[in-house]
This record gives structure tokens, C-alpha cells and sequence, in this order.
């Protein structure tokens, strides 16, 4: 039998999806490569620096690596392959950050690439006098500065400075939940926890958790916290999710409602526990002018602040970040892509990823819903494909997305899931509100005060209604567990992160028959097809396969 994979000279990998060992290579690459396209036959993974430094940092040796390219490659690993994955691979760790009785220390093994380093124009700023051949002194409160400015230059810094322990919060997990239900932390998020806090050693304490939405990535948050028994700050991406956190933090331990502060554009409340939102964080009432709320991150002696979403991350608060170092961070995320390439800052100023499930095993598991994802494809129509025709590329995109044609397929979709829990999900709002309006459903855009969000959420969890409309505001960090069927009628262009989002919606496990339903509805021929297929990059790599199929072979299908 012929391998899957096909390994070429500039680190790309072709896998062949029809071959009998396609998903055990899927499987084995995916740890250290990234996924680039995945038409319907061959996949493109491409081993990258970055993709080779998260390996490393999870526990993978280099011997792990090459016996995977060796065992996969239909043909012998290419030498330059070889190579590259080895100077790449041991560049982490090659620099590390500790601390001294007299401050803090860069230091190398091989002096010769301390001395190129600190002849470097972008790290001097940050560096002090040298020590001796393998050690340079660096600026305390520069030490986030200096690991950006390394990482740029292919030195990924290994932070074992160690942190400042905090102010002291007691958190005691319940073994049965304030609603009376038994509680306990599953094994995986178990094994998350402690790849995190490593024993409470130097190599703990910063890192990216990746699991799937409805995973349980904010019970992995919470065991951390139960470890560190420190007082937490946790930033999250708008004022419901802060209240969800809240009330998991009640339900699942012993911390009481005086303990949470909220500080969002409604409260500030400063307390051993306080739960922020990324808005709050960046607002500033004038462009240029100072963010008015930065002093929250040194309010308190914070011992642990927690990034949910983290690959969200606003660059403002990148900046923060850079200067609180010596406080333990944890990012908590379904994705670490970033559409603005940021990825790097992620890695340098939160931490390297530490854990990574994927998303097909929680399925087997039941953890997570199985999930059967389908595109639709519909022909823009005569009237429009003129001004299609003559329009530039994002209003093409805009008139492909709010295609007229597409409401009719929810019809199609809607009748199909009767007595279903049903997100229609899209980016633009004139189309949204056209399809709240035609089907007499209640909708949530960005506008949607959030105490009328909240009322919302709590009605589609009871049942009292099984429909809503939602902008992208719905994306992130919202619990809705008995949403079964999404429907996608629009999206931010190529974005990888927000399909795996959407996707998350209605993932969490359901009684019964643990199914869930995603539909994607795109003008065919049009940009939103390409963007589309980019959008499924990162699902496909998770092992997701999507059904395509054309406004005829969908009708078949519904019959």
C-alpha cells in the first residue's frame, strides 16, 4: 500500500485523503504541522517555526517528529526537510529567561548566539550589561519586550523567571454543583490542567489551553485557579459570557457572591476575583489618549490572569501583557489562528501552547456532539450578477452574502429540523433583520441591550423559544448547550477562527441522540466560495468533512 504523504522540499506535506492511512498521518502531522488547503483530494500541511515550537513546548521530542515523517512519506524525507525541522526544533530553548539573586538573566548554552543576539539592534533596548559569555542581564520590567523582539528574530525564549505568587483567594471545587448535580473535572481537562501548572514549577504557570467549545475550557480555568488559590483576573469578550463565568465560578465551588467582581461598561467592581471584558480593557475616550481602565491589570496582586478567547486578543492588550510578565497567564481558546498573523505575540506573551485536544476524539468520547456540516450552494441571481460583475472585491462580497436566495434555503433548512433548537448565525445586519422579520423570530445583534440578550439566552435554553437570530455577537463564549442546528447565512470573510466558533455553538453534548447540524449557505461561483473554502481550513484539519452540495441536490436531499 502506498504512504499518504507526500513530503516536499519547501516543508510542505501532501496527504492523500482517499488513501487507507490518510487520517492516522492527519493525525500524527497535525501535532507540528499547520493545514494551508484542503480540496477535496489533497491536503496541504506546512511545517512552519511556529507550528515546530508549540511542538516542543507540549513535550514532543525530535525523534517524535522525524519517525513521524519517516513512518508517513511515501518517499525518503527530503534532507532539507530534515534539517530545517531540526534547527527549527531546538531553536526553543536554545535562549532562556531565569532569575538571579541580582535580577534578571538571558542565557545560552552557546555563546555565540548570545553574542549575535545582543548585537541586534531590536533587543538592545531591553538588555543590560553582559554577565559573561553565556549570560546578559536584562531590564526587569522589559522582560515581555524582550521575548516579542526575539521570537521576531527566530529565538523563541523559554520563561523560566518564574511568577509572583499573589494575593491569597481560597477556590475549592464542589464534588457536587450548587444546583445538586455531582460535579468533577473530566480527564482530559485534568490532563490540561496539569500541563499548565506542571507541579507548580518554572516551566508552569503560562500557556495556551486549545479545546473545542463545549469542551469545558472554562472548568479548565477554574481547576487552575483551585490550584494557585490565588486572587484571578479573567478577561473575556463581552458582558454575557462574563456572567456565565460568574456563575460557573458559584455553581462549581465554594467561592461566595461577594468574592466576583464584574467590571464591565455596567459595574466596576474590583474583588479577589474580578471578570472583566476586552472592551472595558481598550476603551479610551479619545483616539491617542490613554486606555482608562489599564490600571485594573496592577488594581490588586493578581497571582493568575486568564485570557479567555485568547487568540482574540486585542493589541492593546498584547501591550499590557508585555509589561506583567511576572504573573501567571493563561490563555483558554478553541483556536490559536489569527487572521492578523499574530500568533508569534501569543506565544511570547502568553505562553507556548500546552495542550491540545482534538476535537474528533472528544467526539468518540461523546464529549462533544458529533457534528455533520453541509454547504449549500445557490446561484446568485440574473438581476444581481451584473452589479456583481462591475463591483469591487468586498462589496462582491457583500452582494454574494446578503444573496436574496439564501432565505428561502433557510425555509428549506428550518422545515427539514422541526422541533429543533436552531441558530441562524450572519455578519450583516439588514439580512438578519430580513430574516428575523419574515419568520417571526427575536434576534441579537451587537445593539441588543444585554439585559435583553440575557433574557433571550435564558428563553432558548428552557425551550420557551427554540429559534433565534444572532449576529456575530453570538460567536464567542455564549452557553447555549441545547442548540443543535446552525445555519449560516453569512460570514467575516476567510475567517477560520469564527467557523470553528460557530461551529462551537452547538457542539456542547446532547441527550439522546448527540447530533448537531451545520449548514453553511454561499453564493456559488462567487468570492464568498473561496473565502468559504478557506473558512473550513481549520475544521477540516480537525477532521470535519462538509457535504457540498447545489440548490437542486439539496431540494433532492429534503424530500
Amino acid at each position: 500500500m502506498k504512504k499518504p504523504v507526500i513530503i516536499q522540499s519547501d516543508n510542505t506535506l501532501l496527504l492523500e485523503v482517499d488513501n487507507p492511512g490518510f487520517e492516522t498521518a492527519r493525525d500524527a502531522v497535525s501535532r507540528f504541522a499547520e493545514l494551508e488547503k484542503s480540496p477535496e483530494h489533497v491536503h496541504t500541511y506546512r511545517v512552519t517555526p511556529l507550528s515546530l515550537w508549540n511542538a516542543a513546548s507540549m513535550g514532543l521530542t525530535l525523534g517524535d517528529i522525524i519517525s513521524s515523517l519517516e513512518e508517513h512519506s511515501r518517499y525518503a524525507v527530503p534532507e532539507l526537510v530534515l534539517n530545517t525541522v531540526e534547527e527549527q526544533f531546538r531553536r526553543y530553548g536554545v535562549l532562556k529567561l531565569v532569575k538571579s539573586e541580582t535580577g534578571l538573566r538571558l542565557t545560552s548554552k552557546d555563546a555565540l548566539i548570545l553574542r549575535e543576539i545582543t548585537a541586534q539592534r531590536t533587543v538592545q533596548p531591553f538588555l543590560e550589561e553582559r554577565v559573561d559569555d553565556n549570560t546578559v542581564a536584562v531590564k526587569p520590567h522589559l522582560r515581555g519586550h524582550v521575548k516579542q523582539a526575539l521570537i521576531k528574530l527566530g529565538f523563541p525564549v523559554e520563561d523560566l523567571a518564574g511568577y509572583e505568587n499573589g494575593d491569597p483567594c481560597e477556590i475549592v471545587l464542589r464534588e457536587e454543583s450548587r444546583q445538586g448535580k455531582k460535579f468533577e473535572v473530566r480527564d482530559y481537562q485534568k490532563s490540561a490542567i496539569d500541563s499548565f501548572y506542571r507541579g507548580g514549577g518554572l516551566e508552569g504557570g503560562s500557556g495556551v489551553i486549545v479545546l473545542p467549545c463545549g469542551a469545558g475550557k472554562t472548568i479548565v480555568g477554574i481547576g487552575v485557579m483551585s490550584l494557585l488559590h490565588t486572587e484571578t483576573l479573567i478577561l473575556l469578550t463581552n458582558t454575557v459570557a462574563l456572567r456565565q463565568w460568574r456563575e460557573e465560578l458559584l455553581d462549581k465551588t465554594f467561592v461566595t457572591e461577594d468574592m466576583i467582581g464584574e467590571y464591565s461598561g455596567e459595574k466596576k467592581e474590583i474583588r479577589p476575583i474580578t471578570i472583566a471584558t476586552y472592551n472595558i480593557m481598550t476603551y479610551r475616550k479619545k483616539k491617542g489618549e490613554d486606555f482608562v481602565h489599564f490600571n485594573l491589570f496592577m488594581s490588586k496582586n493578581w497571582g493568575l490572569i486568564i485570557y479567555d478567547e485568547v487568540h482574540l486578543l486585542p493589541a492593546p492588550v498584547f501591550r499590557m501583557t508585555a509589561e506583567i510578565q511576572s504573573k501567571r497567564r493563561l490563555g483558554l481558546t478553541a483556536t490559536l489562528i489569527r487572521e492578523d498573523g499574530m500568533e508569534t505575540d501569543v506565544f511570547s506573551l502568553i505562553g507556548p501552547k500546552k495542550f491540545d485536544m482534538p476535537w474528533k476524539i472528544l467526539e468518540k468520547s461523546a464529549w462533544i456532539a458529533e457534528a455533520l456540516c453541509t454547504e449549500v450552494r445557490i446561484e446568485l441571481p440574473e438581476a444581481l450578477r451584473a452589479h456583481y460583475a462591475v463591483a469591487g472585491d468586498r462589496e462582491k462580497f457583500r452582494i454574494a452574502s446578503e444573496n436574496h436566495g439564501k432565505i428561502d434555503i433557510v425555509a428549506k433548512i428550518l422545515d427539514r429540523h422541526r422541533g429543533c433548537n436552531i441558530l441562524i448565525i450572519g455578519q450583516y445586519i439588514d439580512q438578519l433583520k430580513e430574516i428575523a422579520s419574515r419568520f417571526k423570530y427575536r434576534i441579537i445583534t451587537g445593539s441588543t441591550p444585554i439585559a435583553l440578550r440575557e433574557e433571550l439566552y435564558s428563553k432558548f435554553k428552557s425551550g420557551e423559544i427554540s429559534t433565534l437570530v444572532v449576529s456575530k455577537v453570538a460567536n464567542f463564549s455564549v452557553d447555549l448547550p441545547d442548540a443543535n442546528v446552525a445555519i449560516q447565512v453569512s460570514g467575516t470573510f476567510g475567517s477560520r477562527q469564527e467557523e470553528a466558533q460557530r461551529l462551537g455553538r452547538i457542539l456542547r453534548p446532547k441527550s439522546g441522540e448527540n447530533r448537531a447540524y451545520f449548514y453553511t449557505i454561499v453564493s456559488s461561483n462567487s468570492v464568498e466560495e473561496k473565502f468559504a473554502h478557506n473558512r473550513q481550513l481549520f475544521l477540516t484539519e480537525q477532521g470535519y468533512t462538509y457535504v457540498i452540495q447545489n440548490e437542486e441536490m439539496f431540494d433532492n436531499a429534503c424530500r
